[in-house]
């Protein structure tokens, strides 16, 4: 186990798939994790428990990343149990069953914007009031997930999924630029096909699996595979590095 670097970290959707990797990952190398969820505890409690088993700290942390009172209560159980953030990995996130733009409703939208793009602002906003010298702290990083979604459009599947995480890669430029000059990174990881279970919420299960022709390296990437792009891009060895968009995604 490394050395306890103090240092506390906020993985949103951390019960399950990137963000449970990227929890027990980050753990391993030194992070203190909260790990959210936002209705599933049996899911972040294995996690936290995966942690402490291997002599980590953790704690679980219960917040709808679109409900700002939910996600302030959050910040603040998080502020009394780990210390002063140092990091932020903004994962969670939804798709829907598929479907053309032209039979989707208001309602769909409302909620795909809401979750994956006000919910990641939100938090980013919080980490930064936490993190950026400018508000007394001492630096920071932040990673937001985006999607390959984002440069290819997933038409007739998720158009409105992947303007979502476009707007992710657009934040991660303003922001990284924001903050820059008060000690806070930003950047954003864009997974390609991933094994995890986010597909079976879409109604493609099998999504990986029949798509993964397309993908010059002939397979699925795995959750663990896009947690080490992440935890690095939360580490000091990426300390020159900020405004990434980088693609984790076998070539797609």
């Amino acid at each position: 186990m490394a050395e306890m670097t103090g240092r506390a970290l906020l993985v949103t959707g951390g019960g399950r798939g990137i963000g449970a990797a990227t929890a027990r990952l980050a753990a391993r190398q030194g992070w203190a994790v909260a790990v959210n969820y936002t209705a599933n505890s049996l899911a972040a409690d294995e996690v936290v428990r995966a942690i402490r088993a291997e002599g980590g700290t953790a704690i679980s942390a219960q917040a709808d990343v679109a409900d700002e009172a939910q996600v302030l209560a959050m910040f603040a159980k998080i502020d009394a149990k780990l210390g002063r953030l140092h990091g932020l990995v903004n994962n969670a996130g939804v798709v829907d069953v598929t479907a053309r733009v032209d039979e989707m409703s208001v309602a769909r939208w409302r909620r795909m914007f809401d979750i994956n793009v006000i919910g990641s602002m939100l938090c980013a906003r919080e980490a930064v009031r936490r993190m950026s010298t400018k508000h007394g702290g001492e630096g920071g990083s932040i990673v937001n997930l985006s999607s390959a979604a984002s440069r290819l459009g997933s038409a007739g599947q998720y158009v409105d999924y992947a303007a979502a995480k476009g707007a992710i890669d657009a934040f991660t430029i303003g922001l990284a630029r924001e903050v820059g000059g008060e000690g806070v990174r930003v950047n954003a990881v864009r997974p390609g096909l991933i094994e995890t279970e986010i597909h079976a919420s879409g109604g493609l299960p099998d999504r990986v699996r029949d798509l993964k022709h397309q993908v010059p390296m002939q397979r699925g990437g795995r959750a663990d595979e896009v947690a080490q792009a992440i935890v690095w891009l939360l580490s000091d060895a990426a300390s020159y590095t900020t405004m990434t968009l980088m693609d984790v995604s076998g070539g797609r």
